[in-house]
């Protein structure tokens, strides 16, 4: 087929939530029954267009394909599975006579109701997004359940836009999907690849005949060495998928987008199917080397889409070498785009919304409208020359230059401390020694429990936070009503009956921001929202110099709330690599280097905290395996630096003193090397929604610290009874000694309300000591 031309810039994705967080409001007001499904649909429907309004201001075109249809109302991986009907046979009874879902179902499926638990989430690739893991068996029936795609192609049409639908690609899909529980053992959902296929070119075929031109099939999968499926799997599938679609005669044309790294052996495949055009993350990949001469010639009639504007962080970039890797592709084929070099989602919507940033610090930046105007840039420096942007290459230059001299992104005293680090400083006690040291001094019950560290914010605790900032009350009235919120979480946990106590964190409004707001080297954002996952959104800090603790920053507060009870109270700390995982770090060393510098901070705050009486701390790292490459050459080198940076931040306490740490969607089995050389005292992990699934890569490794595998899934709405807890407490204590086993809730309890969490911990509490009695029957 002759396909039409594809756009010379455009991007893989953009923010979704809106530039005021207009979809979670609107979805969150949907789920509590004070908006309709109706009102909910305008809502979206005008985001869309304001989206396609934005984006063509910026400089993509309006009837070029160059916009993509990339919206959603919770999840890519799961409008993906409701499109393809494949729904758990648990939610059966949400689909109509097609095996559609409406939207109370769709949120039903992602958020679980009553005794039917939602899908599991996990994070997306080595990104700090969260999907929706789709659940595939041999009984799972593909068919084209929802034209939403379609419709919301046909909406743009009508308005005047001619876009670019975008869906998970089919190897992602399945690559990404976990086995039913009905499926036979050692069944693999990428089995399933030829059915699936059908309806893809079905749903294919409907665009088409709507008058979509091109439709873009998202295939991160390609570029990952660690997924379940081997790479010699995931490459025949992709082989088969593009054989089989590229085949197709009623399609538009196919545009593989392949963001977080690079094709390689990949690309031969790609390459040598009837795709149109082939995106390459030119950011974390590079230039394809196309010595097989078969290869440069199929690629030579492709369409290759540069990804060159770094779509996972928010730094100007240099624009000069961008455009030289878009000139290097030439080399390759005579067809090639600029894009991002992943959606845009990842990175809020405007740096210009942000009036409290320095001005020198904004001229460094590069929000998502500003890489918008990036490609836009570049775009027109293919179509009409170098020699047309000049201007704008030299400001790029220029602002680069001007970050690398500022005062603070290089402190001399802090480079000399990280320069005379030893040995020693990364290194512990025994671990027999400390565990004996640490009875003694806790004297806590066999299966102790604890909760992960907040609880839920109140409206009341939100609203004094920002008066404080604004002015409005002063230092004085702002710690009156902290210190009354702290005495009332933990009178809670003494009457619940938790054995650790926590604080509940009414001070901090996210758990990286706060202490963003404490140390040297870091900006924080007013209107930075990205999503995190379903109407999650965060604002990761900017972490731009070099790192130094000028003062305590939680010390005040654990001292306080260990003051109203005789309970050990955990002080509560958030540790180097998720803070750097959650933030927007600096790009001009390597992040083991600014890892250290966050370390020896919070080693300050540790020793200040021992020796303020606090005997248990908590060094949370839920973005340990996040952060993981997906090449699996880098990743020794990653899990040296990511490890030796907790080790560095927590090695300098007695051995009385007790270190916990908490990971959260992090595929216990895929790290747990690495989480047993972190040498925590006590790691908790999620484990709740995928049902202690875990337990068996914790037996299989001989892992012999304390574990909390959760018994409670704070992402979804539901309460679970005690006779569930019991049963995940039991799974656990099937597979894990006793003497080891802690009682958590997945994660922290901030996003939930106060009636169900109360609730839920007097089950955990209950299920606990049913399980005592048993045991010690």
């Amino acid at each position: 087929m002759t396909s039409p031309a594809f756009p010379t810039g455009t991007i893989v994705g953009y923010p979704r939530i809106g530039r005021r967080r207009e979809l979670k409001k609107a979805v969150e007001a949907f789920w509590t029954g004070s908006t309709t499904a109706d009102e909910l649909e305008a809502t979206a429907a005008e985001l869309r267009r304001t989206t396609r309004e934005r984006l063509t201001e910026l400089g993509l075109g309006a009837a070029d394909s160059s916009i993509p249809e990339s919206f959603s109302y919770y999840d890519q991986v799961l409008d993906a599975a409701v499109t393809l009907g494949a729904v758990p046979a648990r939610f059966a009874s949400l689909q109509d006579a097609d095996g559609g879902v409406d939207l109370a179902g769709y949120f039903t499926i992602a958020r679980g109701a009553g005794e039917d638990a939602p899908l599991e989430m996990t994070k997306w690739f080595d990104s700090n997004y969260h999907y929706l893991v789709p659940e595939i068996g041999p009984e799972t029936s593909f068919r084209l359940a929802s034209d939403r795609l379609v419709r919301e192609f046909a909406e743009a049409k009508a308005d005047g836009y001619l876009t670019r639908p975008v869906i998970v690609g089919p190897v992602t899909f399945l690559a990404l999907s976990k086995p039913t529980g009905e499926a036979p053992e050692g069944f693999r959902p990428l089995s399933r690849l030829p059915e699936l296929l059908d309806v893809y070119g079905e749903l294919l075929a409907r665009l088409k005949a709507e008058g979509a031109q091109w439709v873009q099939l998202d295939e991160p999968a390609l570029v990952s060495e660690s997924l379940d499926d081997d790479r010699a799997s995931v490459l025949e599938a992709a082989r088969e998928a593009y054989g089989v679609l590229g085949s197709a005669s009623e399609r538009p044309a196919l545009f593989v987008a392949t963001p977080y790294g690079g094709l390689d052996e990949a690309l031969p495949v790609l390459a040598g199917t009837a795709v149109e055009a082939i995106g390459l993350d030119l950011v974390r990949g590079s230039i394809p080397n196309t010595e097989d001469a078969e290869v440069a010639s199929a690629l030579r009639g492709k369409t290759l889409v540069g990804g060159v504007i770094d779509g996972h962080n928010i730094w100007r970039g240099d624009l000069e070498a961008a455009f030289g890797r878009l000139e290097s592709l030439l080399a390759l084929s005579p067809n090639v785009a600029a894009s991002t070099s992943t959606s845009l989602l990842h990175v809020p919507h405007d740096v210009e919304d942000e009036p409290e940033l320095d001005v020198r610090l904004k001229s460094w930046l590069a929000f998502a409208d500003q890489k918008v105007a990036q490609v836009a840039t570049l775009a027109r420096g293919l179509d009409d020359g170098h020699e047309t942007i000049q201007d704008d290459l030299r400001q790029a230059s220029a602002a680069l230059v001007d970050r690398r001299s500022a005062p603070g992104v290089r402190d001399g005293s802090v480079r000399a401390r990280t320069a005379s680090l030893t040995d020693a400083d990364f290194r512990r006690g025994d671990y027999a020694d400390r565990l004996s040291a640490q009875d003694a001094a806790l004297h806590l019950p066999a299966l102790p429990t604890t909760t992960i560290g907040s609880f839920p914010q109140t409206a009341d605790i939100r609203r004094s936070r920002a008066q404080f900032a604004k002015g409005v009350i002063d230092e004085a009235e702002y710690l009156s009503r902290m210190q009354a919120e702290i005495t009332r979480v933990v009178d809670l946990q003494e009457e619940i009956g938790i054995d650790v106590i926590v604080h509940g964190e009414p001070e901090r409004n996210d758990m990286v921001q706060y202490f963003a707001e404490n140390l040297d080297g870091f900006a924080v954002t007013q209107n930075g929202w990205v999503q995190s996952y379903g109407s999650r959104c965060t604002r990761p800090s900017i972490l731009w110099g070099d790192v130094e603790r000028p003062r305590p920053i939680t010390v005040e507060w654990s001292t306080f709330a260990q003051s109203l009870t005789q309970k050990p109270v955990k002080g509560m700390l958030t540790g180097p690599v998720t803070i750097l995982a959650w933030s927007f770090v600096r790009d001009d060393q390597p992040l083991g280097e600014t890892a250290r510098q966050v370390a020896l901070a919070l080693r300050d705050e540790i020793a200040d905290l021992e020796s303020a009486g606090i005997r248990i701390v908590q060094v949370d790292e839920p973005a340990l395996r996040e952060l993981l490459p997906l090449k699996k050459k880098d990743q020794p080198g990653y899990l040296d630096w990511s490890v030796g940076s907790f080790r560095l931040a927590t090695s300098g306490v007695g051995d009385a003193t007790q270190i916990h740490t908490h990971l959260c969607y992090s595929e216990f089995g895929v790290v747990i090397d690495a989480i047993r050389n972190l040498d925590a005292d006590v790691t908790s992990i999620e484990a709740a929604r995928s049902r202690m699934e875990v337990v068996d890569d914790i037996k299989a490794s001989g892992f012999d610290h304390g574990i909390g595998p959760g018994v409670y899934d704070i992402h979804s709405p539901r309460v679970p009874s005690t006779a569930e807890v019991t049963e995940l407490i039991e799974k656990a204590l099937a597979g894990i000694p006793q003497r080891q086993v802690w009682i958590n809730p997945d994660c922290g309890l901030k996003t939930r309300g106060y009636d169900e969490t109360v609730a839920s911990l007097k089950n955990i509490i209950d299920a606990t000591r049913a399980v005592r009695e048993k045991q010690t029957a």
